[in-house]
């Protein structure tokens, strides 16, 4: 029977894959054209303090939707993809109190008891993938979810089948109609699950849907990111019966209500690497404030194995670098946690355009992640690419230009760059920052960047 849904599942997936492609390049929506001017060259001096982690505040909001209470979240981000989830839950009759202002100030509270709706349409859908996340809690609490097929995405394809095939195999029936998504179940029902491969979002969606299930759930190949681990540490502080975060196996035992509770969110390890590599490719001193190191162990391998000095302090990393000092080249592969994360690798090849030698980054987890390699061309790097592997050659004198970022990790590459080459660059199209970096701009103009934000 799971077969069966499984072997559905895929035929619609695939029936549907070109029509959302199709329809996901067609965005009606006004676009902010921002850009950055920045002047390189300047060493950076002084703090930068860590946001929220994006990757875990969108699934603790999702997860509100389990509970009739409320749920307080503490030290929500202010970006894009925050306001794109808020929009979401507010369709759907969800009330969200909050959020306030100004850097790490942000906190809401979600109540989910006035829900009138369990639809999560295209024109939200299509600007933020993780709004599949509400597919778990809608089933598993309501017994119904219509779910927007997410499109394509700039990086490559990221379906959503083993989300679809764990759902199946708790009892769900699994239907797709017009581009969308209908999953219903009476109570799902617990079962063992293996992942075909490492999926963060699907781990984080059948824990979800898992923990009002009848029975106990096992997760086998699930995903390890600290992100999960902080998920399953807001289920349990809801009332939920999970163990085994952090590890390949999870085990949920299903119970019949959740509760609300108040929750942190955890530092961004994505934005701590970010600015500990900016710290590494510009030279100077800077303290990296409320961050948990251990959440970027392979980054601070990466880097100390490229002789980039830095220190671990009860708060956070401090990065040393004087601009005479020589940085190794690395040869690296992206790996799904605790391993070098692919949302690291492109900040990284700018870092490596300044290695003494020649690197090779083989990027594992998405087929088209080297969007940033011609604009990094542009600026005068030395990188070509054999298939998932880009060959960076260091030493090589970076000039500003005007170039274009093509998504939110490759965007944060462009800055890096744009902060070690002589002369002027402005990176446009930083939308795709917004969507991941709170504030950006004033934190690195905090550090002694000349970079501004100007509005086109």
């Amino acid at each position: 029977m799971i077969l069966f849904h499984a072997c559905q599942i895929f035929l619609l997936l695939a029936s549907h894959f070109f029509k959302s492609m199709v329809l996901s390049t067609q965005k009606s929506e006004k676009i902010v054209m921002d850009k950055f001017i920045i002047e390189g060259g300047n060493m950076l001096h002084g703090t930068v303090r860590i946001s929220g982690a994006k990757n875990a505040a969108l699934p603790a909001m999702a997860a509100a939707l389990l509970t009739n209470e409320d749920v307080h979240l503490n030290r929500v981000p202010s970006l894009a993809d925050v306001s794109t989830m808020v929009a979401l839950l507010g369709k759907m009759g969800v009330r969200t109190d909050g959020p306030g202002s100004g850097p790490l100030s942000m906190s809401m509270t979600i109540n989910a008891s006035g829900i009138n709706t369990y639809e999560a349409p295209y024109d939200l859908v299509k600007t933020m993938r993780a709004s599949v996340l509400v597919l778990g809690p809608l089933v598993a609490r309501y017994g119904s979810a219509r779910v927007s097929i997410p499109g394509g995405c700039a990086i490559g394809s990221r379906p959503i089948d083993l989300h679809l095939k764990g759902l199946a195999a708790l009892g769900a029936r699994v239907s797709m109609y017009h581009g969308y998504i209908d999953v219903t179940a009476r109570q799902l029902k617990g079962t063992r699950i293996s992942f075909d491969t490492i999926t963060v979002t699907g781990t984080e969606n059948l824990i979800m849907a898992a923990s009002l299930a009848h029975g106990t759930t096992v997760l086998e190949n699930a995903a390890r990111e600290p992100e999960v681990v902080s998920l399953v540490d807001q289920l349990v502080r809801m009332g939920a019966r999970i163990h085994g975060a952090g590890t390949a196996t999870v085990t949920i035992e299903g119970v019949d209500r959740l509760h609300g509770c108040s929750m942190d969110i955890i530092p961004d390890r994505i934005e701590a690497g970010t600015y500990m590599i900016a710290a590494a490719a510009a030279g100077g001193e800077v303290e990296i404030a409320d961050c948990s190191p251990d959440h970027v162990r392979a980054l601070l391998t990466m880097m100390r194995a490229a002789g980039i000095d830095y220190n671990e302090t009860d708060h956070g990393v401090v990065v040393r670098k004087e601009r005479s000092a020589r940085i190794k080249s690395l040869n690296v592969k992206t790996m799904p946690y605790p391993d070098f994360p692919t949302d690291l690798q492109a900040q990284l090849m700018a870092l490596m355009t300044q290695g003494d030698g020649t690197s090779a980054i083989a990027e594992t987890i998405f087929e088209n992640r080297f969007m940033h390699v011609p604009e990094l061309r542009r600026m005068g790097a030395d990188i070509r690419t054999q298939g998932n592997v880009a060959i960076v050659r260091g030493e090589t004198k970076l000039m500003g230009a005007q170039i274009m970022a093509t998504d939110l990790r490759a965007s944060a590459s462009l800055v890096i760059a744009g902060l070690i080459a002589e002369g002027t660059t402005e990176v446009s199209r930083i939308y795709h920052l917004d969507r991941g970096y709170e504030f950006m701009e004033n934190k690195l103009s905090g550090i002694g960047a000349r970079l501004k934000r100007v509005k086109t």
